[in-house]
């Protein structure tokens, strides 16, 4: 195993750590994750066993078949580049920084090859 030099580091820390950008708290979704999940099994279970109880027995399975109401999926944060770059040209889009200077910035932005 070779070392990484602050350079490396950096470049990697910048490509791989991750910043929640979905507008909600971050430390919420550890409970947010296992409700969503539970919400998900729960609308299924609840799905068929309506279908079971109240539908034809000749139609059943053609309704079990079809799309389920309820669906959710977890969606990765974004790249910690990604956040820097939007920032840095939301400041200039304000005026906070020139635009010039904004681009500079982005640029330097370590990359990895």
């Amino acid at each position: 195993m070779t070392r990484k030099s602050p350079q490396e580091k950096k470049a990697l820390s910048y490509a791989k750590d991750r910043r929640n950008t979905h507008g909600e708290n971050d430390k919420s979704s550890r409970k947010n994750i296992a409700r969503s999940k539970r919400h998900n099994v729960r609308a299924h279970r609840r799905r068929e066993q309506v279908v079971l109880t109240h539908v034809q027995p000749d139609d059943i399975e053609s309704e079990l078949k079809r799309e389920h109401p309820y669906h959710w999926r977890k969606w990765r944060d974004t790249p910690l580049a990604a956040v820097v770059a939007y920032k840095l040209q939301r400041r200039a889009r304000l005026g906070i920084i020139d635009a010039e200077q904004a681009e500079a910035k982005i640029a330097r932005l370590p990359r990895v090859s």
